[in-house]
């Protein structure tokens, strides 16, 4: 467990109280003020994570800058939520008083959360920005007294409160799909069997009867309890999986064509039109706007 910050109180300290608590890889931090004439908070540390903040009261007034970029001007309201990939650095000036909670997430985290309940899809979440989230907002509410004391806090509680937390997001923005009856569905070991066996072609052909043939299923059943299982067909699983490997590969420097042919599409056309239809962008907007770190203000809601 980490305690940082002050015990001062708000208008005699130089700065926000901060106070973090962790439990395994996760980083639970809960930063407030009661001032308006804060500087600018210095810049997020760049990380493999999500950053997951939780507005405990209602904030009138900030600025936030992704990269050079300022992209949002105003205020939040009690319990919205926003998601940020940390691989983009983010700063921000808080211009009113302010109390929120942050989760820190590593992405290897929430794999192999992913991966214990028996989802091993590629899982990554949406970077919403300003949703009411009352979920997050009442176990945000839990971790108080722990982040009040941390050296104190009961790792039990933790534990289960962060397992919460990551069920909660990779359903509601992760797209992890649990069913509540199990009738017709794959078994585990089925389910299992057919994530890696996807994740292993998905950029070569194959049959749904040879996936069908590793569940010791027939082709029209295995199609039926898969979509029970996980909400979508294999053909739609597959595709956001091919996606979510393109989107990887576009951070990087490879030519799209090559992204294309990588990723198991037939070519940059093919892979443009199917990216398009999911994400509502080109590969090449996606590329740009992801190295340029730019977002539109009107369109942005801060973290």
């Amino acid at each position: 467990m980490n305690l940082q910050g002050g015990t001062k109180a708000a208008n005699q300290a130089p700065g926000p109280i901060t106070r973090s608590v962790s439990s395994g890889d996760i980083l639970v931090t809960r930063t407030y003020s009661d001032r308006s004439d804060l500087d600018v908070a210095p810049a997020i540390p760049c990380a493999e994570a999500f950053s997951v903040i939780v507005q405990l009261r209602d904030f009138d007034s900030h600025r936030l800058w992704r990269g050079s970029e300022l992209v949002y001007e105003g205020g939040h309201s009690k319990g919205v939520l926003a998601i940020a990939d940390l691989r983009d650095e983010w700063r921000c000036h808080h211009l009113s008083p302010f109390d929120n909670v942050r989760f820190n997430i590593p992405f290897a985290r929430m794999r192999a959360f992913a991966e214990e309940v028996g989802r091993s899809e590629y899982l990554a979440l949406a970077c919403v920005q300003g949703r009411k989230d009352p979920v997050m907002f009442g176990l945000a509410q839990a971790l108080l007294p722990s982040l009040e004391d941390p050296e104190h806090a009961n790792k039990l509680f933790l534990e289960q409160i962060n397992l919460a937390v990551l069920a909660h997001l990779s359903q509601t923005y992760g797209g992890l799909h649990f069913p509540a009856d199990r009738k017709g569905t794959l078994a585990p070991w089925q389910e299992r069997l057919a994530t890696e066996f996807l994740a292993a072609h998905f950029n070569r052909p194959f049959s749904v009867g040879e996936l069908a043939a590793q569940c010791e299923l027939s082709r029209s059943y295995f199609n039926k309890a898969f979509k029970e299982s996980f909400g979508r067909t294999p053909s739609r699983w597959l595709t956001e999986y091919r996606v979510a490997r393109v989107k990887e590969l576009l951070l990087e420097d490879a030519p799209i064509a090559e992204v294309a042919i990588c990723c198991g599409f037939a070519d940059q056309s093919h892979m443009t039109r199917v990216f398009t239809a999911l994400t509502k962008e080109t590969p090449a907007r996606f590329r740009r706007r992801s190295r340029s770190g730019y977002t539109p203000v009107e369109q942005f809601r801060a973290v």
